[in-house]
């Protein structure tokens, strides 16, 4: 007797958990020549609240880590992504990605994780600085957190665009809520159970599939919201996003990648994307007898 295949149900990723929205909506995923793949949530405006309430329930704990602890967790992601690496790519395959693209996107994914775990204990020594006063007192700048990032993944590469975005915000201490590509997000929510199992803290990273129509204003001009990437935003709509973020001086962070190149390793990853999510902290301290 043939066994029957069990079909994968595709959830949202909030504090590190899997729910279905709450709205009880999805909306259909297809592949080549229109083929359903699957049907994914279609996350509301309620399933974004909590994903930031989680996000800035976890930011405390998260950036009061070590730079080293954080980097050694995302060299677990790392590792966790290359034994899933045949899923992954598979998960690409079906959405359209021939299989020898797929398996050059999931190796870059993995690389780009190794890439800013490398930079975790690094970036505070190359942006911070000691500055020259005139008086008997030390005077460092330094880089810390921003707090709560919203991140807008590009459409396409649907994996590598999601995480060349969310690792450089991570890594510097920020947590994150990511909007998915709404085209093709299977391999995106897939990653949800690589940081389930990768000792990535709850709250630190929360994912939400829909309709991107529906959650990028919400996710735009939410007040606990201290920085939005609009990088998967239409340029169309860059404009709005802007004036949205601007109600409460949000940092605002946008990556061409599409003019760039995502594949470029020299251009689509550096340490200037963690600075891109840090404030600068300037701090006086008297010099000792």
């Amino acid at each position: 007797m043939a066994r029957i295949g069990v079909k994968k149900t595709y959830k949202l990723f909030i504090n590190g958990e899997f729910p279905r929205t709450e709205s009880g909506r999805s909306y259909p995923v297809v592949g080549k020549g229109g083929v359903l793949l699957a049907n994914a949530c279609r996350g509301s405006r309620k399933d974004l609240r909590n994903a930031v309430q989680a996000a800035r329930k976890a930011v405390a704990a998260w950036s009061g880590k070590t730079a080293y602890n954080r980097g050694q967790i995302l060299y677990r992601i790392a590792e966790v992504c290359e034994s899933r690496a045949g899923e992954l790519a598979e998960e690409l395959r079906r959405q359209g990605s021939s299989a020898a693209d797929a398996r050059k996107e999931i190796e870059r994914v993995i690389d780009r994780w190794l890439y800013y775990a490398g930079w975790s204990d690094k970036y505070p020594q190359v942006f911070g600085s000691v500055n020259p006063v005139a008086g008997p007192y030390y005077n460092f700048t330094v880089p810390e957190p921003t707090g709560v990032a919203g991140i807008i993944a590009p459409e396409e590469p649907a994996l590598l665009g999601l995480v060349s975005r969310i690792a450089p915000a991570i890594v510097g201490g920020n947590t994150v809520v990511a909007v998915t590509s709404e085209s093709r997000p299977l391999a995106a929510i897939t990653l949800g159970e690589v940081f389930e199992t990768s000792d990535v803290p709850a709250g630190v990273v929360n994912l939400i599939s829909g309709l991107k129509s529906e959650l990028v204003p919400w996710l735009a001009a939410h007040m606990d919201v201290n920085a939005i990437d609009a990088t998967g935003v239409t340029p169309d709509k860059l404009a709005d996003v802007q004036k949205a973020a601007a109600e409460n001086v949000k940092r605002y962070v946008h990556f061409d990648g599409d003019e760039i190149g995502w594949t470029d390793d020299r251009l689509s990853q550096s340490p200037y994307a963690i600075f891109e999510f840090q404030e600068m902290k300037t701090v006086w301290h008297p010099m000792g007898m």
